[in-house]
């Protein structure tokens, strides 16, 4: 798997466009690679990532394939539609994920959950976070229940996960510990540039909080028979 930055990047222009392009990079994935994974040419799947609002149905599925995910995620159709509203799977099963591994499905930012108490008691708010130095972190606004609580280190609760919605399967990570304001000019430089700890809510969240894990567990739901896992029993 090519991790390098893609030396033909592209500037996808269709919601299509930067869905695909978007999915490629978070798999590490050259356009070489996306080309022989779908049956395709590597200029062609960078037309479609730039120029094509959408190609046939035919090369979408092969797409999808390639990029491991569905037709209906890539053109947004399940984007606004609340995760896990599909049957749960035949004889599925729990198990536990290692610490190591949930740092790995991690996968160094994104966005998560984070609980906090609020005003008004416990509250649940969508973060954007940035895994640096074993530590995670936010940047919050500096009058938010984030930003009170990092002000006297008060502990907090973070959650990622990913579901597979066609084989009703996936996973959650939990990592639970103290939150702490970065005052330190240095140190807080040095973790912007680390990544993308940007908000997606934009301007006026400017204040550095980090998440010192206190402790790092996860869950898999695994379900017989589907990709990765040998059909027959759960047991």
């Amino acid at each position: 798997m090519n991790t390098a930055r893609d030396p033909h990047a592209s500037h996808p222009t269709s919601d299509l466009g930067r869905r695909v392009a978007a999915r490629r990079t978070r798999l590490g994935l050259s356009l070489e690679e996306v080309a022989e994974r779908a049956g395709s040419t590597p200029g062609y799947v960078s037309y479609v990532e730039e120029q094509v609002p959408t190609p046939g149905i035919e090369f979408l599925v092969r797409l999808a394939n390639a990029l491991e995910t569905t037709v209906q995620d890539l053109t947004g159709y399940t984007a606004d539609l609340a995760p896990g509203g599909a049957r749960a799977g035949y004889r599925a099963r729990m198990e536990e994920i290692g610490e190591a591994e949930c740092w790995e499905l991690l996968d160094g930012h994104g966005v998560g959950r984070v609980a906090v108490e609020g005003r008004d008691g416990l509250m649940v708010v969508p973060v954007n976070y940035q895994v640096v130095d074993g530590a995670l972190v936010f940047m919050t606004a500096p009058d938010s229940s984030l930003a009170r609580a990092s002000a006297s280190g008060a502990e907090v609760a973070f959650e990622e996960d990913r579901m597979d919605e066609a084989f009703s399967q996936g996973w959650s990570v939990l990592v639970v510990g103290p939150v702490r304001t970065v005052s330190d000019e240095t140190s807080a430089q040095r973790m912007k540039d680390a990544g993308h700890p940007e908000p997606w809510a934009g301007n006026g969240r400017d204040t550095l909080v980090t998440l010192s894990p206190r402790r790092v567990t996860g869950r898999r739901i695994r379900v017989p028979g589907t990709p990765g896992m040998p059909s027959g029993s759960a047991d």
